[in-house]
């Protein structure tokens, strides 16, 4: 059975979310504040978009996201992402930078700056707002990790 319903566009087409009808009703974590933009109340089927907002010298609790890919893209100041069983493994991110975290993957944002906060965009790959917040002994020795990027390559000749 087919939907013979003529789409009403003015009504089912293109939505513009004002910054300041973001909604913060959303699953948190400490640190942070989250804020939707895009989700399954305002007519999303496959994504979750918003804003993520971290104090200056603050850092989020760990959590993951379940089974949901998420990308964040950093608008202002300075990410440090932990990640790993025991948050053991770090990278930095930069305005204009944008981060893959994986599914179920622990992770914690911190805002690297003493005087503005951190602004992100988040977007995950599910109108769900899964949100697992975790109780990690932190590692005390982390590992920096420089990824690769396969697709641009440095040539070495």
């Amino acid at each position: 059975m087919t939907d013979s319903r003529v789409p009403d566009w003015r009504l089912d087409g293109v939505k513009v979310i004002k910054s300041d009808r973001l909604d913060a009703n959303t699953p948190q974590t400490p640190g942070m504040l989250r804020a939707a933009a895009i989700n399954s109340a305002r007519g999303a089927q496959k994504i979750w978009a918003g804003t993520v907002t971290i104090q200056p010298n603050a850092k989020t609790g760990a959590h993951h996201h379940g089974a949901l890919e998420s990308v964040i893209y950093v608008v202002r100041g300075v990410a440090r992402m932990r990640w790993g069983d025991r948050l053991e493994f770090v990278a930095e991110a930069d305005a204009g930078d944008f981060i893959f975290v994986p599914p179920y993957v622990p992770h914690q944002e911190i805002n690297r700056s003493s005087d503005s906060p951190l602004e992100c965009v988040l977007v995950r790959s599910d109108n769900d707002a899964v949100v697992v917040n975790l109780n990690i002994d932190a590692a005390e020795r982390v590992e920096e990790v420089y990824w690769i990027d396969p697709i641009h390559r440095i040539s070495t000749k």
